[in-house]
């Protein structure tokens, strides 16, 4: 683990001189300095060039006409990225959670450039934490970074402007997840004057008056890093002196010093209307349980104007938190005929995590049959849901995390996120119909993208397996002294035969606490994090977004495939990923793909020559976007159809099938191509989305096992190893496990009108 400071030998002295520097000790973090800058045109050119001539043959083996071979460049980015101007990650680059400094903007453009090569990025930073300096030094160091990327008409590298909005209920009815806004432009009359976001619980917090531990008593314990939790203060108390805005008032009419709210989707896209510049606005994270009620659905996110096809048309379906794709029919709660809540036994793939509350009380009891021993395990089941979210496991103090073995955890999914809600899949989504009161259809038709979400200013962090803690969100204590500090007390208890509940609504009830169970829990989920690919005419920022606007986007699990997918009877000229298209006949596609190029250890001459080694070492930790000549193999082709409800509550499980057809592939490394058709479609009278996985051979990955579980015969989980994110796991264990890498294409809709 890193370097844990010592505590103070004269504390008397040390903390007169704390309480006499605050409040004016704490410093404001800047942007940073851009150290990089473009990259040799011969370098960039040689790997567009790598992608297409690879398409070019794969066309051209798969016979092809010449007009149908890919012509478009593919390239890769991260629309999902922080910086310590974020809350969370300031956080987590504090001392008391391994952290290791600021991460500014500057460090997020040299790392995209020379660590993980990548075509374009966004900067997205929790709206709420950003005041009007902070907000203004993020477009100034956005703009510097694209001013370094040479000829617009060709550049380097474009980065993207953007901010995300943040909302997370605690009850489903108020529930709408996370989303970040993209802007297209950068010049200061084509941008927001503020960003905007969502309010809500996390928000509040941070607005309070830090307190005495964060003040004084962190300051003091750590004295010689003393400096970053004074400048954690400073951040809060810059942030509570940001008046609100008025409500019910035109953006344009607003002060841009004020902080401005839209507490809906509804409210967001209104206010995004009226600045009136081009914007996507893309959803993520809708699967993860740690802030995600349980019955939380899409219904209502198409409905009273919470969705605007015109700015929402993508979505995120994997990044660092894990995939969002899978739907499944069971939940981890059940509601009864009256709409209360209550715990479903377990099934054969799944583990209530409820329902283990009550498991391990019974373990705690003397008598394990006896109704005294009944009662207290149903009160547990009852306490562990009438809790908030993220203060579920804390119903049992005293619990270890092992003892929850792999409850709330998706068994049969890919890399799913932690807690899983498969009702807020992306495979829900598609499958969801909101019908008007006139029995009109309302519906999604999203793009699949995927990216990052990194937190350290590490944009495209899944090109190496490798480094753990510093290019995933694993974050924990140093040792058990800094964890009783950040914990609640009850943690450390003795095990006791007796639940608790509390409430976690009111945010003055809140400590600083990512030492509670399910953040704990949460480092075994956590992933290198993903790629969106874009197939665009160049490399220029306004034809990435029309390939973005287009939906032409298709998203990995962080290795560069390379994937087209095709429909090839619809007209005189292939309809691409993305497409909706319009046809009484029945559809066929063709499938085209390359696995990743093998990464040689280390980190190229162009980033060496770019970055001085102390850099490189710090942003890149000595490991670069590094390919090789060889490509991994594609395995299979899995082609996913799902058919959209046309009616209110028809169950959704019986419209999506997964895989509906797979496809075996050489395993040779030179690609792998499929054509397929529909026979089904022309005899229905129903849209049918379909969309397609490329899955390659084997590799190990951060995390990919999880919690580690040992399985029996029927697949229940005997003993959970969690990959802990603090002083219970070596820091050097990157926690690798084998893993298929994927690229999800953006699907095709197919409709007869």
């Amino acid at each position: 683990m890193r370097p844990m400071a010592r505590a103070p030998l004269c504390l008397p002295l040390l903390a007169v001189l704390t309480l006499a520097c605050l409040p004016g000790c704490g410093k404001y973090r800047g942007p940073g300095v851009i150290v990089g800058a473009r990259v040799p045109e011969t370098v960039v050119a040689r790997r567009t060039s790598v992608r297409v001539e690879a398409g070019r043959e794969l066309a051209s083996a798969a016979s092809v006409a010449p007009a149908a071979a890919p012509v478009r460049q593919i390239l890769f980015g991260d629309l999902h990225v922080h910086t310590t101007y974020s809350s969370d990650a300031f956080l987590m680059s504090l001392p008391m959670l391994q952290g290791d400094g600021a991460h500014p903007i500057a460090d997020a453009c040299d790392y995209a450039r020379y660590c993980s090569a990548l075509d374009f990025w966004s900067i997205n930073d929790h709206a709420e934490a950003l005041t009007p300096r902070s907000w203004t030094d993020t477009k100034e160091s956005i703009r510097q970074c694209n001013a370094l990327a040479g000829d617009p008409g060709n550049p380097d590298m474009v980065s993207f402007l953007g901010w995300e909005w943040t909302e997370a209920g605690f009850v489903r009815e108020d529930h709408y997840g996370h989303k970040n806004v993209i802007l297209l432009d950068t010049e200061e009359d084509k941008v927001p004057a503020r960003p905007i976001h969502a309010g809500g619980m996390g928000w509040q917090f941070m607005r309070q008056k830090p307190n005495f531990a964060m003040r004084y008593l962190l300051p003091l314990a750590e004295f010689s890093d003393r400096q970053h939790y004074f400048d954690f203060v400073k951040f809060r108390t810059d942030l509570r002196a940001v008046p609100l805005c008025e409500e019910g008032v035109d953006v344009r009419e607003l002060p841009a010093n004020c902080q401005e709210i839209a507490t809906t989707p509804a409210v967001l896209f209104e206010k995004l209307g009226q600045w009136g510049f081009e914007t996507i606005v893309i959803p993520h994270g809708n699967t993860w349980g740690l802030y995600t009620p349980t019955h939380s659905t899409w219904h209502k996110q198409l409905a009273g104007g919470n969705q605007d096809p015109g700015k929402q048309f993508l979505i995120e379906i994997f990044s660092g938190h894990g995939n969002s794709e899978e739907y499944r029919s069971w939940r981890p709660e059940l509601l009864d005929a009256d709409g209360e809540a209550y715990c479903p036994e377990p099934t054969d793939d799944f583990l209530p995590c409820c329902w283990q509350a009550g498991e391990i009380i019974r373990s705690r009891c003397d008598d394990p049959g006896s109704e005294t021993c009944g009662q207290a395990v149903r009160k547990a089941r009852a306490d562990f849901i009438a809790n908030n979210l993220a203060a579920r496991t804390m119903t049992l103090p005293g619990t270890d995390l092992a003892e929850w073995l792999d409850c709330g955890h998706c068994r049969d999914c890919y890399l799913p996120a932690f807690n899983y809600r498969p009702s807020s899949s992306v495979q829900a989504a598609v499958a969801s119909t909101q019908f008007e009161e006139d029995g009109t259809p309302r519906r999604f038709r999203f793009g699949f993208m995927a990216s990052s979400d990194n937190h350290t200013a590490r944009p495209g962090t899944g090109y190496k397996e490798f480094a753990r803690f510093d290019v995933t969100e694993a974050r924990g204590s140093a040792n058990e002294t800094q964890a009783r500090r950040l914990r609640s007390p009850r943690s450390f208890e003795e095990p006791a035969v007796e639940s608790m509940r509390l409430d976690l609504r009111n945010p003055g009830n809140i400590r600083i606490n990512l030492g509670i169970a399910d953040f704990e829990r949460q480092a075994s989920f956590f992933m290198s994090g993903g790629l969106i690919a874009v197939h665009s005419e160049g490399r220029a920022r306004g034809q990435i977004w029309d390939a973005l606007e287009k939906k032409e986007v298709y998203g990995t699990s962080g290795p560069r495939i390379l994937l087209w997918f095709d429909l090839i009877n619809a007209g005189p000229a292939p309809r691409v990923m993305g497409s909706e298209v319009v046809m009484l006949d029945n559809p066929r596609f063709r499938v085209r793909t390359l696995g990743s190029l093998e990464q040689l250890p280390g980190c190229p001459e162009v980033a060496l020559d770019g970055l001085s080694g102390g850099r490189l070492e710090k942003l890149c930790r000595g490991e670069c976007f590094n390919p090789g000549e060889e490509r991994r193999k594609i395995t299979r082709i899995e082609v996913v159809r799902v058919r959209p409800q046309i009616y209110a509550g028809e169950p959704i499980e019986d419209l999506i099938e997964d895989p509906w057809r797979v496809f075996q592939c050489s395993g040779r490394g030179d690609g792998c191509v499929v054509e397929f058709d529909d026979p089904d479609y022309a005899a229905q009278s129903r849209e049918v989305v379909y969309y397609v996985r490329a899955v390659e051979e084997p590799s190990l990955a951060v995390n990919a096992g999880n919690l580690r579980c040992s399985y029996d015969a029927d697949g229940n989980c005997l003993e959970a190893n969690p990959c802990y994110g603090d002083y219970r796991s070596d820091y050097d264990d990157d926690c690798l496990a084998p893993n298929e890498e994927r690229a999800w294409s953006s699907p095709i809709y197919v409709r007869k009108q």
